[in-house]
């Protein structure tokens, strides 16, 4: 309501759930247009079209460039609730492990291509490609403590999904690796987390990454952690090649496959020394000296 209030838009009829307005993108003569005030979420009967502020930006502004939108929101209102409908958990809570909420904390998952224009500017912002990103992921609809978020899923073999959105990355249990099969029986490509594969997939599009080994497997751990799981596959490979983050935890993973499977172990990161990882390369965004 205080972005329509900014814009010159105000109620014809107000109860304590709902407000009525005159559509403010067409022309309007039933007062077809309503929004939930608890959920701002708004829903227009005439043309059965429902979103939260950026879609309806998104039409008032006759425009899909979803930065430029955001900037004239936060322009026109600054207290305007942006984070409608994403999973930000209250950092107060006494809430499980971030990285492995309990199946039952998440209700009523629906899973949806990946259409949803926050989420695909969020992935646009990263530098992910569009087409891969539709292939790979899902968009995932689901309740939490009754209120409603969705986010984009990554599936892996167990089942469970990881779950990203730009204000918050964890995962709908059970955690577990992924894994792609590219009917590859000797090499393999080894990632932390699926935003580092998919930064993979554009890179090796684009022709930007040095890629030893075309038709390789694809094994995502979801977490660094995650390589006791992987390890029984990762074994049957004649050449592993890592493609983790340049950090702590990265040099671990690759000293571990190394002591079981030397020379077999190809470090990768060691082509990019300037980045943290997959996606700085993407963006651009080089390590501080």
């Amino acid at each position: 309501m205080d972005f329509l209030l900014a814009i010159g838009i105000y109620p014809v009829k107000v109860t304590s759930c709902y407000a009525w307005y005159y559509a403010p993108y067409r022309e309007d003569e039933d007062l077809s247009f309503k929004v939930n005030k608890n959920r701002n979420i708004w829903y227009d009967f005439a043309t059965a079209k429902s979103g939260d502020i950026i879609d309806l930006a998104v039409l008032v502004y006759r425009t899909h460039n979803i930065p430029k939108i955001l900037k004239m929101i936060e322009q026109a209102a600054p207290a305007a609730p942006l984070r409608i409908r994403t999973f930000v958990p209250h950092p107060q809570q006494s809430a499980p492990d971030r990285t492995q909420l309990k199946a039952t904390v998440f209700q009523n998952l629906r899973l949806e291509l990946l259409e949803s224009l926050p989420l695909l500017s969020y992935l646009s912002k990263r530098g992910i490609d569009m087409e891969i990103a539709s292939q790979e992921c899902w968009e995932a609809h689901y309740t939490c403590h009754g209120n409603s978020y969705y986010a984009i899923a990554f599936p892996n073999e167990a089942g469970g999904y990881e779950i990203r959105n730009p204000y918050y990355k964890g995962c709908i249990a059970p955690k577990a690796v992924s894994f792609i099969s590219q009917g590859q029986t000797d090499c393999v490509c080894l990632f932390e987390g699926f935003m580092d594969y998919l930064s993979f997939l554009t890179l090796r599009k684009r022709e930007r990454l040095s890629v030893p080994c075309y038709g390789a497997d694809l094994l995502v751990l979801n977490l660094a952690n995650n390589l006791p799981k992987a390890l029984s596959r990762l074994k049957t490979y004649k050449h592993i090649y890592c493609y983790l983050d340049n950090d702590d935890a990265g040099r671990r993973v690759v000293d571990m496959l190394r002591e079981i499977k030397g020379d077999a172990v190809h470090d990768m990161m060691e082509t990019y020394p300037l980045y943290k990882d997959l996606n700085d390369i993407l963006v651009g965004k080089k390590k501080m000296p």
